[in-house]
């Protein structure tokens, strides 16, 4: 049942009616009734008048039910005293006017608080649909930032044997803060892990926290970007605020780039004002505050260069798909709780491109095939039948038959040794993928700019020298060559002319690959041995190539 709503303007219009009708019963009740002096003596005698007034030249007679005026002159006072009181109003109706006047301020002050009363509920009914939004946006009234406490250890994570080694100062510094601060050394404020989906980047932040033992505040990038403008710069300040109250403590900042994407270009009110926020309180850090901010992104280009300078994000630590050893540990540790008769290395060289979520995911769908087909232990047979399956259900998953993986360490391996030889700065590359910590320079020459084109097109050559033939594996290094040679034309210069011209850009890349060819052919038998041990160990490091070099010169 809805009842009626009078909006202002019916209410006004009532209450000026009600006071309208209310001077009008006053006006009409205190209006008296002339009369003659007749009936005036006909009134003393029966003794009705109750009261009189003189009002000018008149007086007024009250009786219990009328009143009657009659002319001043006609009436003897004296006579009317006798039998009742007599009071003399200068000021005709002023009562009736003060009356009104007072209910209409009061009727005014009803209007004006009844309308207080319905903007404060309209307030509270916004306030509240606010909140219910954001709280099924997950927004900032939906959770309360809470620590939690990490049981994750660095054993329990599989391979990643480098990426330990890196964090390991970090948990040392949360074990033991007052050696650090002792001895004035400052760590990094913002770690960035940089890898591809699924190869463990929330695992190992939650072993960081586990392994010191410290408080573990989770945020996804996607919670900070809300509909409001402000909401999710106040969620990054109760987010670091909470965490400095529990120092030391890790913040963990998953997909960070919904948040930190780079300014520009679509305007995001609500986007740059979280991003300035969170750079804010990044530069607000004390120099060992015992807060260390752990984010991960697989999208390293999409965040903002301020974000990535020092003292914010200033170390970042690449977190590569697992190679052939790292396979096998996190394999082992996967079939530790099942019955199994399978040869783990034969698992880890049919899985070459999975992710240690995939892995997991293989393990796991191997187990339900072998209850699918009665077994009692988890054979071979079960690997290959949900293999493809896996595959199917992964994006992008990169997996390679035998031929392919010739192709791709021929590629890999041309790449690797050019790297090592012209001094371009590497971490590791392995057969699924590059590991580079390229350093970013202010000054670089015409020299090295030309060296990492080269490297761009090393497995180019590579690829032509070995089946001449080229292929679709080329296809992110050679836009980064073009990149390079299009910079070193426009931006530089170096094209041999002040103005650009697209011949120059064709001039240095057709140079640079004849160049990356002749060293290529000069270089066959370390080249040979490298293509053989990145299809064994699937990994090349700068101490694998010169240990390589070393046996063949």
């Amino acid at each position: 049942m809805q009842f009626f709503k009078p909006n202002r303007l019916q209410i006004l219009i009532m209450l000026f009616s009600i006071l309208a009708l209310l001077i009008g019963y006053i006006f009409i009740k205190n209006s008296p009734q002339a009369i003659d002096l007749e009936q005036y003596d006909s009134l003393m005698s029966q003794q009705l008048i109750k009261s009189a007034k003189i009002y000018g030249d008149e007086v007024i007679l009250y009786t219990n039910t009328r009143v009657y005026s009659i002319a001043k002159d006609g009436v003897n006072i004296r006579e009317l005293l006798s039998v009742t009181p007599v009071s003399v109003k200068k000021e005709s109706s002023i009562f009736e006017l003060i009356l009104a006047f007072a209910f209409l301020l009061f009727a005014l002050f009803g209007l004006y608080y009844y309308q207080k009363m319905q903007k404060k509920n309209a307030q509270n009914g916004a306030l509240a649909t606010l909140k219910n939004i954001s709280a099924e946006e997950g927004g900032i009234n939906s959770l309360k930032i809470l620590p939690s406490v990490s049981k994750v250890k660095f054993s329990d994570v599989a391979g990643i044997q480098a990426v330990k080694e890196e964090l390991g100062e970090i948990v040392d510094f949360l074990k033991n803060p007052s050696i650090y601060q002792d001895m004035g050394v400052k760590l990094p404020r913002g770690v960035l892990l940089v890898g591809p989906p699924g190869v463990g980047k929330t695992m190992i932040a939650k072993a960081v926290a586990g392994e010191a033992n410290v408080p573990f505040f989770y945020q996804s990038g996607a919670s900070f970007v809300q509909i409001y403008v402000g909401m999710g710069a106040k969620r990054v300040r109760e987010l670091f605020s909470t965490a400095k109250s529990n120092a030391p403590s890790i913040i963990f900042i998953d997909e960070i780039d919904a948040a930190g994407k780079a300014r520009g270009g679509t305007r995001n009110d609500e986007r740059e004002a979280t991003l300035n926020q969170l750079l804010a309180e990044m530069d607000g850090f004390e120099d060992n505050s015992g807060v260390i901010v752990i984010a991960a992104t697989n999208r390293l280009e999409m965040i903002d260069e301020a974000l990535l300078r020092s003292g914010r994000f200033d170390r970042r630590i690449f977190v590569s798909l697992p190679d052939l050893h790292d396979r096998e540990k996190i394999i082992a540790a996967y079939l530790a709780d099942k019955k199994h008769n399978v040869q783990i290395n034969e698992i880890a060289k049919m899985s070459v491109g999975f992710s240690g979520a995939a892995l997991s995911t293989l393990v796991n769908e191997a187990a339900i095939n072998t209850l699918r087909r009665g077994g009692k232990r988890v054979e071979m047979e079960d690997f290959l039948a949900v293999r493809d399956k896996v595959l199917l259900g992964k994006k992008r998953l990169a997996s390679y038959s035998e031929k392919e993986k010739n192709i791709q360490a021929v590629y890999q391996a041309a790449k690797a040794l050019c790297a090592y030889w012209f001094e371009i700065n590497f971490d590791r590359i392995g057969l699924v993928g590059d590991f580079t910590k390229e350093i970013d320079k202010e000054i670089e020459s015409r020299t090295e700019l030309v060296a990492k084109i080269k490297v761009s097109l090393a497995g180019i050559a590579a690829l032509k020298i070995y089946f001449n033939e080229a292929y679709s594996n080329s296809s992110d290094d050679l836009n980064k060559a073009r990149r390079l040679a299009a910079e070193m034309v426009e931006k530089y210069a170096m094209g041999g002319r002040m103005l650009p011209a697209a011949q120059d850009m064709e001039t240095i890349l057709s140079t640079a690959l004849k160049e990356a060819e002749l060293f290529l052919e000069g270089m066959k038998k370390p080249l040979d041995l490298l293509i053989s041990i990145l299809l064994e160990e699937e990994i090349l490091t700068k101490d694998k190539i010169k240990n390589a070099l070393g046996e063949v010169f």
